[in-house]
């Protein structure tokens, strides 16, 4: 069964917005972590952002701190991330998985990937 799937990507051009959302489905939100992760083609998949199961704390990539905003809306179960100020370099997959528990900026620590978005930032 679908755990996880991504939507909102697509093509924006440089200093654009675009909100990811992440829909979650068979499995408690208040036990898992959910996170963001992005992997450009022949770069390794990269922690970008990640939200507690009580959703009260975040991780935030450097590279991403300060543009990015990963909140989640409990009732609906959705975790989006905002992307604000977008560079080229931001273009990859965007992908969100579940841990459970507690963030990592592992990729290997989590699980039921969903399929992907493609974020692609170009002029």
């Amino acid at each position: 069964q679908l755990q996880l799937v991504e939507s909102g990507g697509g093509l924006v051009q440089p200093g654009g917005s675009l909100r990811l959302s992440c829909a979650a489905s068979g499995f408690s939100m208040d036990s898992y972590a959910i996170g963001w992760f992005r992997q450009a083609p022949g770069k390794e998949r990269e922690g970008v952002s990640c939200i507690r199961p009580g959703g009260g704390s975040t991780n935030t990539a450097d590279s991403v701190r300060g543009r990015f905003t990963i909140s989640r809306d409990r009732a609906k179960r959705m975790v989006f991330l905002q992307m604000n100020n977008l560079k080229p370099e931001d273009t990859a997959v965007y992908y969100c998985a579940k841990r459970r528990y507690s963030c990592s900026n592992r990729a290997a620590d989590f699980g039921s990937w969903g399929q992907g978005t493609q974020v692609t930032v170009s002029s």
